[in-house]
């Protein structure tokens, strides 16, 4: 079979994961401000200009979804992002006072939508609404509906179903169904809101009622918090070199700091003699940092990752620990790691990936940010490199990265404090 070129394989990716982000008085993004994700979304612009504030709620859903204990609606200090205090992420223009209320909308695949609206209580946040879709028809639920309120819900619901060609007798004894045997509720699961029966009086639902009727929006909320679970953050502030690394599990997430999982993840890919493992010595080579890495375990709890101290493979088999080389092969190490282990269709958000990188570096990263896009994943790119903008648009003129696969998004500072991209 002839090879697919990149124009067939960016149509079959291009649906695949978030696909928009909507951020509305968090931080200075006071009013809505919108990015639309594709395989290579680009975020520039000044300092404190709100790049990273377009990102951050995202982060503290991730984290609220992988604490161990149930953190509340949203968990404000945790391994991606930390604030001690709600006020610290509130909007607030210049001469106003702080609002009370932030709201993050997502698009998932194109067509799913969930607006969440957070809202101030004291030194913490609780969820106030959900707005969600179903093929295109939205509904909202809220954290404190009544009984009446919910029924209310289930007749538009019942309107949109009957546009849809069911028959509406059938509709309305189904809902019957429902008000005779099962109470409905609105119950917060973290940072979700969705539409649960209870059943009356019954341990278990009741046999004869179908659950296909049950109208609720828990497969849509699983959809999301799939999507938000197996997101890689790669923070600007990376750590210094260790000497030795944790043994960690992997698997198809990584809970928490993503720098954490790179020496095992290594380590499995050496043990399963794993193709990635020598793209990934290509690209380190390509970068023009070393010719090769590797992983040695010492004990049952603690490894080391090696590095070949010249920056070609072939030249020399000396393996030194990444402690003893240039700062930026542990810094540039998680990025490009992160890229490989992604899947098509998951978002990778990198923060200034080019941080201690030479000029020439700068210049490889940005084919290896074009080969992942190319793969189908899903890359938040938030940089200050000048020079890895134009080597992006040069890859785009030279018919390596498709137009439609990459955006860029400029953010920028208004007199009274509010950004925007």
């Amino acid at each position: 079979m002839p090879e697919k070129n990149l124009s067939a394989i960016y149509q079959e990716k291009a649906e695949q994961g978030i696909t928009s982000i909507e951020v509305e008085g968090f931080k200075s993004l006071g009013d809505r401000a919108k990015i639309e994700v594709r395989p290579l979304t680009i975020l520039a612009g000044a300092n404190s200009s709100g790049k990273s504030s377009i990102m951050q709620p995202l982060l503290m859903m991730k984290q609220t979804l992988e604490a161990p204990y149930d953190p509340g609606a949203l968990l404000l200090d945790g391994p991606n992002v930390k604030f001690t205090s709600v006020d610290q992420f509130l909007s607030k223009r210049s001469g106003e006072t702080i609002q009370d209320i932030f709201k993050l909308r997502l698009l998932v695949n194109n067509n799913l939508l969930l607006e969440n609206c957070f809202i101030k209580s004291e030194n913490t946040m609780h969820l106030n609404y959900s707005i969600w879709s179903l093929n295109e028809k939205q509904f909202t639920i809220k954290r404190d509906m009544s009984e009446t309120e919910i029924i209310s819900l289930l007749d538009e619901f019942e309107r949109y179903r009957e546009k849809s060609g069911i028959s509406r007798d059938l509709i309305q004894s189904q809902k019957q169904m429902i008000i005779d045997n099962l109470k409905p509720e609105i119950i917060r699961n973290r940072c979700f809101l969705t539409l649960y029966y209870r059943s009356k009086g019954l341990s278990v639902l009741d046999s004869s009622i179908p659950t296909d009727i049950l109208y609720s929006n828990e497969n849509h909320n699983q959809i999301f918090e799939k999507e938000i679970r197996q997101i890689i953050h790669i923070p600007g502030v990376r750590g210094n070199p260790e000497r030795t690394y944790k043994i960690a599990a992997i698997g198809s997430g990584f809970p928490g700091n993503f720098e954490t999982y790179v020496a095992s993840i290594i380590q499995h890919w050496q043990d399963t003699q794993d193709e990635r493992l020598i793209q990934l010595c290509q690209n380190l080579e390509n970068l023009g940092l070393t010719g090769k890495v590797a992983t040695k375990i010492l004990n049952g709890v603690q490894m080391e990752i090696q590095v070949a101290n010249l920056p070609r493979s072939g030249e020399s088999t000396d393996m030194v620990n990444i402690a003893d080389v240039g700062f930026g092969v542990s810094q540039i190490l998680p990025v490009l790691v992160a890229l490989l282990v992604a899947k098509p269709g998951q978002l990778v958000y990198l923060e200034q990936p080019e941080i201690h990188l030479h000029p020439r570096a700068q210049e490889g990263l940005a084919q290896v940010l074009a080969d992942a896009a190319n793969r189908g994943v899903r890359v938040v790119l938030e940089t200050h490199s000048e020079l890895l903008l134009l080597t992006v648009q040069s890859l785009v003129a030279e018919g390596k990265l498709l137009p439609e696969t990459v955006k860029l998004h400029w953010f920028t500072r208004r007199e009274d404090g509010i950004r925007n991209p």
